[in-house]
């Protein structure tokens, strides 16, 4: 079982930044698939962007050019930096490693090609971002 530890978040403006991190228990470079998720009042938890074990990226169309992921091998951390922030971001984010867990979520082509399904099942505690207009 793989802990992890957020910190970070907060409450912005439109247009600014905040930048979420997650300490994970465990050698994060051995971890093929990590990322970070979302979750709106009312609406469906989303992964927002991925990362593999390479350091190569992915991210859903309405993030692209405004927010990064990134991992610290030495200190095992993940990191989500979130710039031109919209009211629409606002949500909790949880980052996320694959993994079995008590809850899951599969994620087609989330650190691969569109066939190859990522199982999301350790969750950080959850971290929420506000962004008022």
């Amino acid at each position: 079982q793989v802990h992890l530890v957020q910190s970070g978040g907060g409450a912005v403006q439109a247009g600014g930044f905040l930048r979420l991190s997650c300490a994970v228990s465990g050698n994060i470079y051995s971890m093929d698939c990590m990322g970070w998720f979302r979750q709106a009042p009312g609406k469906e938890r989303e992964g927002v962007a991925f990362i593999n074990a390479d350091g190569r990226t992915n991210y859903i169309d309405s993030v692209k050019g405004r927010f990064h992921i990134s991992k610290d091998n030495a200190n095992n951390t993940l990191y989500l930096q979130m710039n031109s922030l919209k009211p629409e971001d606002a949500a909790f984010y949880y980052c996320a490693a694959e993994g079995g867990g008590a809850r899951v979520l599969v994620v087609p082509g989330a650190c691969g090609n569109s066939w190859q399904r990522t199982v999301f099942g350790n969750w950080g505690q959850g971290t929420q971002a506000t962004v008022s207009s």
